[in-house]
């Protein structure tokens, strides 16, 4: 029973019965199959699927899995990464402009944030030049952009490695199918080739709702994470252009 599924499918291909115009029952094979399909709980479908996949569902499994375990790293780093860059900005910029340097800079340290440390290393500098400051913060900016898009790349090799390993398993099937056809007794055709049509489609599908479902999962990583280097770079000018602006009227104070 255990390829009757695809027994009964095949057979019905391979060797098709005379239906009369009025319609005939089913077969018994055909029944019997429909009433397994339908008396397997889920576990007992997925056992069976997997195993009549054969070793490349396996595979296929195991790359999906490595997949799923970066995307839930990614996901909870960029939770950890993350702030409210308006909010943070606002709170630089009261202290920034009530000459509380000292106090802006500890608001960055108390936050994980990538953005608040760019911003914490671009304070530090607000006694030297625009330069420097300049310089400091696209140094920060470049040390936290890596953090950002690590293991982005590993992601997507895991998608096209699940379609790549689908379709080996695929041209396996199909291998396995011609040869039933062509070597096995008259009464094992039917069997061998349901065999290898299970393999061929099995693993198809696996391999695609893997490759599917982490390049749905990288596409959103990957925005986000644009996003957030995208955010970083902004208020990097922004606080350039204060810190700047900050030092020219204090400049003209003093030269009044």
């Amino acid at each position: 029973m255990k390829q009757l599924n695809f027994l009964a499918v095949a057979s019905y291909f391979l060797f098709p019965l005379k239906v009369s115009a009025q319609g005939e029952q089913p077969s018994a094979v055909v029944q019997a199959a429909t009433e397994a399909a339908t008396s397997e709980n889920v576990i007992q479908w997925l056992a069976r699927f997997m195993s009549e996949g054969g070793v490349f569902m396996w595979i296929i499994a195991i790359v999906w899995c490595v997949g799923v375990a970066i995307s839930a790293e990614r996901f909870k780093q960029y939770l950890k990464f993350h702030v409210d860059g308006t909010s943070l900005m606002n709170s630089i910029k009261k202290f920034v402009i009530g000459n509380q340097v000292q106090d802006a800079i500890q608001t960055c340290t108390e936050s994980k944030a990538l953005l608040a440390f760019v911003m914490k290393n671009g304070l530090k500098r607000s006694n030297q030049s625009k330069e420097q400051i300049q310089d400091a913060l696209e140094a920060s900016i470049l040390e936290v952009v890596p953090k950002i898009e690590e293991r982005l790349s590993y992601l997507a090799l895991t998608a096209n490695l699940s379609t790549l390993f689908g379709l080996l398993g695929t041209i396996q099937g199909l291998i396995q199918s011609f040869a039933a056809v062509a070597q096995a007794e008259a009464s094992e055709k039917a069997q061998l080739l349901a065999e290898g049509i299970a393999v061929a489609m099995n693993t198809t599908a696996l391999g695609l709702v893997s490759a599917i479902s982490l390049m749905i999962i990288h596409s959103i990583l990957q925005t986000r994470g644009e996003k957030m280097i995208h955010e970083i770079e902004e208020n990097s000018v922004k606080l350039l252009d204060l810190l700047g602006t900050k030092k020219a009227a204090l400049s003209i104070d003093k030269a009044a």
